[in-house]
């Protein structure tokens, strides 16, 4: 498993530590596991949508550059 570091504000940190203490998750990186996954759950297709008009873009724009 990849560690990541991250700096919170501290109104969040307050929140996190909340979640913890109150039992909802058994430490901070189950918490933000939680979080991440759920982001990317609720975001999947917006952002697939939007990488594939990258591209496209992105293929638009170097087929009319090389003519």
């Amino acid at each position: 498993m990849k560690t990541i570091k991250v700096a919170l504000p501290e109104k969040l940190c307050i929140e996190v530590d909340n979640y913890v203490k109150n039992g909802w998750f058994t430490d901070e990186g189950e918490l933000l596991r939680t979080a991440l996954q759920e982001f990317i759950r609720h975001n999947r297709i917006k952002l697939t949508d939007q990488f594939m008009k990258e591209d496209i873009e992105w293929a638009l724009k170097a087929k009319t550059s090389t003519k």
